[in-house]
């Protein structure tokens, strides 16, 4: 179909990526389950914020952010998000939004580089897996808080090892002992001994509570499930548009939480100690390159950015559906969400530094630890200890499951939309979500068992940390230099329907700056840097710290390059099998692979492969029956051939062509 005419562009509701109108087009060659959109506009944006503001809010950007100078670490950090977060999010949202596909599909723009698609697909697989038990720790100590005595405050537990102390007891005698003591709330999630040789996480679990915890595990891999709805052990909704409204509840529900806890944490005595320690700013660490690397990869890893949910997510937009207004907003409240979430957790540690005469840094944990060891244990101190325990892990629960539900989401429509004809039909696609859920809740196994959370740990630091710098910037490379970045900001402007030329020259000339030069060079610095200072995984504790062997780190990178490398094996199968000679192949692979309303007008369709578009096919069809009719004419074809509600919806949207014939046979349709 190169070189053909280039036909119609629409204006609202275009034909979806699985050749079924947007809205309710069918045609007998196709009886596929149709491809939804969100029902109302607000939904894209909870979804975003219910998706990207999540865990990594609470305890990574907090422990970050007094790591790395206190307040002067807002300023690497908000440059972050001006030269790559809010750049890349709106690429990615907007691209998805424009092809109508997620994850794989969208980079059809340049087919030569789709395996970005799967690359991202693979990262995103690889999170839903250590998600699962983020979440069913999460579980599990909300169970166990129901009870008059939280079970992490005292050493009367069966699960306590002799070195466990508890903060009541004389400090001095503590501090003149050689032996190695641990908390309780630290016993709680891993089994110290003195040399760390045999860890367990969770280890204060039964062998029942262990198959509870597990259970858990899996019913959050299965619930966070896709548009379609799949019944496990609660009953989804079986529609986009009826799923998403989980999102009203588990959207906000987490910032009234939040604000609950901070206001009790501002009441506690000592808060003020650990606010000063979180913000108190120390300008020299602005010159250590490894400040701005960890700037750099929270705001990667809060944004969602190079993950292909975001691309999964914008694809159910309305063609015209404004995404750079809610890019804006999402930044908005995702930064100010991590800021806020560091007064919650840091005054709370400033009351339990205060209560046991220790500086700030000796009672805070890294990573999960700062939620699920020094939180709770600053908790158990508080009066009324296990009601605030409730709240704190309600608010975590809630800030996970919709995490958990995008990400899954995000693997199975890119899945979907790569083999609509075959999953997008009855049931195939609930048993493909299905068995992903279930492959994730195997793997999450491994981190539920004896020494899980080293294997956590691996997941966790090689997964998705600095790859996902690197993947951003092949994608920026992409849209830029490949695709062409005039015709990108081409496709946007009609899109977003931008009427105002000042305004439109503006966003032309910003826009192209950001995704060309300044976010593509912010993206590869911040990875080369985080390169250059690379240091092997150690997992840190207060009590110690345990140097992975070699062999581990070599699971670790596997698990980097196992997404990565799908970006030049799907490079080099595509030339393999596309015919032609090489020069050829290349330049067939490097043509964006459009349908017609994706197209600009007096297109150059030289450098352009057309795509079937199933709604276009039979409107062409029926105007050749019709002879381009007189206007006082009707059509005389029915709903069976052409469905008439598609046509009311896009009635009149259609630029004149052929002296107007296309918008006569439209609007002179009889519904």
């Amino acid at each position: 179909m190169e070189g053909t005419k280039p036909g119609w562009r629409t204006a609202v509701d275009p034909p979806s990526s699985d050749r079924t109108s947007s809205s309710t087009l069918e045609s007998p060659k196709y009886k596929m389950e149709q491809r939804e959109q969100w029902s109302k506009k607000i939904d894209f944006l909870l979804a975003c914020i219910g998706f990207s503001v999540g865990l990594g809010n609470v305890w990574r950007f907090p422990f970050l952010c007094y790591r790395n100078g206190g307040g002067a670490f807002l300023i690497p950090y908000f440059v972050a998000v001006v030269l790559g977060g809010v750049p890349m999010f709106f690429l990615e949202v907007s691209l998805g939004q424009f092809m109508s596909e997620g994850g794989i599909g969208p980079w059809k723009i340049a087919p030569l580089f789709q395996g970005i698609g799967y690359a991202t697909a693979m990262i995103v697989f690889l999170l839903n897996c250590e998600y699962n038990v983020i979440l069913s720790w999460a579980f599990y100590y909300i169970f166990s808080s129901f009870t008059s005595v939280l079970p992490w405050s005292h050493c009367d537990n069966s699960w306590n090892t002799p070195n466990c102390t508890t903060f009541e007891k004389n400090m001095s005698e503590i501090a003149s002992t050689t032996t190695t003591t641990a908390s309780p709330s630290d016993a709680a999630t891993t089994r110290e001994t003195t040399d760390l040789a045999s860890p367990s996480l969770l280890g204060n679990l039964t062998s029942g509570d262990v198959m509870m915890s597990v259970i858990s595990a899996g019913m959050n891999a299965t619930s966070g499930v896709n548009a379609s709805g799949l019944e496990t052990s609660v009953v989804l909704p079986d529609s986009v548009t009826e799923f998403w409204e989980v999102m009203y509840v588990t959207a906000p529900s987490p910032y009234v939480f939040m604000f609950i806890l901070l206001i009790r944490g501002l009441t506690l005595e000592g808060a003020s100690l650990g606010l000063e320690y979180y913000l108190n700013p120390d300008w020299s660490r602005l010159w250590d390159a490894q400040v701005w690397v960890d700037a750099g990869t929270q705001i990667f890893f809060s944004y969602s950015i190079s993950l292909g949910t975001l691309t999964a997510l914008g694809s159910y937009n309305k063609f015209h559906h404004n995404c750079f207004r809610d890019s804006i907003i999402f930044a908005t409240v995702n930064s100010l969400t991590s800021i806020l979430a560091g007064f919650v957790i840091f005054s709370v540690l400033g009351f339990m530094a205060h209560r046991q005469n220790l500086s700030v840094k000796d009672v805070a944990e890294s990573g999960p630890g700062l939620a699920f060891i020094a939180y709770p244990e600053a908790v158990s101190q508080m009066p009324l200890a296990p009601a605030w325990s409730i709240v704190f892990f309600i608010m975590i629960i809630l800030l996970g499951l919709d995490s958990q539900f995008v990400g899954v989401e995000g693997i199975i429509t890119a899945c979907v939309d790569l083999h609509p004809e075959f999953l997008r039909r009855k049931y195939r696609k609930e048993i493909f979500t299905a068995i992903i859920c279930v492959i994730c809740f195997l793997i999450g196994l491994s981190m539920v068992t004896e020494g899980g959370m080293y294997v956590f740990q691996l997941f966790d630091y090689y997964s998705a940390s600095r790859i996902v710098l690197l993947v951003a910037a092949i994608e920026c490379f992409v849209v830029g230099y490949i695709y062409g970045i005039d015709r990108f900001i081409d496709n946007l402007v009609t899109m977003f329907g931008f009427q105002g030329p000042r305004f439109t020259r503006v966003f032309r000339a910003v826009t192209k700056t950001f995704w060309m030069f300044l976010t593509p060079v912010f993206t590869l610095a911040i990875f080369i840097l985080g390169c250059i200072s690379y240091s092997e995984l150690s997992y840190k504790r207060k009590s110690g710290t345990y140097q992975y062997p070699d062999w581990a780190i070599a699971v670790g990178w596997m698990l980097a390059g196992i997404s990565i490398i799908f970006i030049p094996i799907i490079m080099i199968q595509r030339v393999l099998v596309t015919p032609g000679t090489l020069i050829e192949r290349l330049q067939y692979l490097t043509k964006p692979h459009l349908k017609r309303h994706q197209l600009r007008p007096n297109e150059d369709m030289s450098r352009v492969v057309l795509v079937e578009d199933e709604f276009f096919d039979i409107l062409d069809q029926k105007m050749e029956e019709e002879k381009f009719m007189p206007e006082h004419c009707a059509p005389s074809f029915t709903l069976e051939t052409l469905s008439g509600k598609d046509l009311e919806a896009n009635a009149g949207t259609y630029p004149d062509t052929k002296d107007g014939a296309a918008n006569r046979l439209i609007n002179n349709y009889n519904v």
